[in-house]
């Protein structure tokens, strides 16, 4: 008699001491078996895929459906809540042609030309916030760095993108908190779910009454006013929009800061010459890979990824910090070298028709975050060992909860 070992979960946590390192696990499966099968938590499974060019061909297919309704969409085990018709689902959960319709609504907003208008207000914030942690008296305690910048500039930028009022910052990063927890039960998240979506409506239904200059207002006196979004798509995208813009790159911010403290010698090197800090915003993100529950797939079809069939029905999670540190893409992945020559390749923003809307913006907040602690803060320093930084291994976005900094 013959029995089968159950298969393993999602790795999703370093390995122990190694903070910046892929979830554990990973580096073994993309040399050994880089399609294999994952377990999920209500008893079904899914293919994971750990490999640069298998990642990129699956995100590159549209045979894998993006659709959480599609059969074999590995819907358990994301962190955020099981995805709901309507308003919790969002274009980014949809396939064309309807996610193609709706994300058009939208991508002037985020396109390069229209973000770097956008920088000389983004230097103001970050030079106002650190202005704020200058004043700060470290003698009683250190500054945390997260709570500080990271978490504040990314909040006040999609904010003001959104027409979102300032003060409830603390409201919505305390609601996608719960949302994004990998400790909490779906019940446990639901109060946060609800309580999120009744903001949200009642933000839409203030720009009903009195549009103002942002992109929901937008919305509402375009598409909405024309028949093409309901109120439900509306509160959609404020969801997905306001989530989206700000957890990221707030825990990139982090991340790169604590990077760039523990390495001096590209502190350094970036400092003497800032215009080297656009390629070494593309490393650090290839480094840090903060999205470590999908992006995940439905086949469509059967398709052959890699030599390996996967039926259609079938579900896929790609795993994004594995095919970022492939050594066959990236020779001597492991390590942060700013000047790779094609650290741009990386796909910590996905690939394809679903590539993140918002990647421009944040690639320009990380550009202005990082060459202005460099210039106005070149002692920064950890304020506590790296072993006493409580990382962000319960979640579904890699970070820090907090960075002790002093200086």
């Amino acid at each position: 008699m013959t029995t089968t070992a159950p298969l393993p979960p999602l790795p999703a946590r370093p390995p122990s001491g190694c903070p910046f390192d892929p979830p554990e696990g990973l580096t073994r499966l993309r040399l050994e078996e880089p399609l294999s099968k994952v377990a999920l938590d209500d008893g079904g499974w899914a293919w994971l895929a750990t490999r640069y060019a298998d990642v990129r061909a699956i995100l590159g297919d549209t045979r894998f459906s993006s659709d959480t309704s599609a059969p074999g969409y590995p819907v358990s085990g994301m962190t955020g809540g099981s995805p709901r018709p309507g308003a919790t689902r969002g274009f980014i959960r949809m396939d064309p042609p309807e996610h193609t319709r709706l994300r058009r609504m939208v991508t002037r907003d985020f396109m390069v030309k229209r973000v770097e208008a956008l920088r000389p207000t983004l230097q103001r914030l970050t030079d106002e916030l650190c202005d704020a942690m200058e004043r700060v008296d470290r003698s009683e305690h250190p500054v945390d760095l997260v709570q500080a910048l990271a978490l504040p500039l990314p909040s006040l930028a999609i904010s003001l993108l959104l027409g979102v009022p300032y003060e409830d910052h603390d409201t919505f990063q305390r609601l996608t908190g719960t949302l994004l927890s990998r400790d909490l039960t779906e019940e446990q998240r639901e109060p946060a779910r609800t309580e999120l979506l009744a903001y949200i409506n009642q933000l839409v239904n203030a720009k009903k009454a009195e549009p103002g200059d942002d992109i929901i207002s937008r919305l509402v006196t375009e598409q909405y006013a024309r028949g093409e979004l309901t109120h439900e798509d509306l509160v959609a995208f404020a969801v997905l929009l306001l989530v989206a813009g700000h957890e990221t790159t707030a825990n990139m911010i982090g991340l790169s800061a604590l990077s760039l403290m523990l390495d001096q010698e590209t502190a350094g090197r970036l400092r003497e010459d800032p215009s080297l800090v656009r390629g070494a915003v593309e490393e650090l993100l290839r480094f840090h890979s903060i999205i470590r529950n999908g992006p995940r797939r439905a086949a469509l079809a059967d398709v052959e990824v890699g030599g390996q069939l996967i039926r259609r029905g079938e579900g896929v999670i790609v795993a994004v910090p594995s095919a970022n540190r492939d050594e066959d893409t990236f020779p001597d992945a492991d390590r942060l070298d700013i000047r790779r020559p094609n650290a741009q390749h990386h796909v910590a923003f996905g690939y394809g028709i679903h590539q993140c809307l918002g990647q421009a913006l944040a690639r320009a907040e990380l550009q202005v975050v990082i060459t202005t602690l460099l210039r106005r803060f070149p002692g920064m320093r950890p304020a506590v060992p790296v072993e006493e930084i409580p990382f962000r291994t319960d979640m579904v976005i890699y970070g820090c909860h907090a960075l002790p900094v002093t200086w």
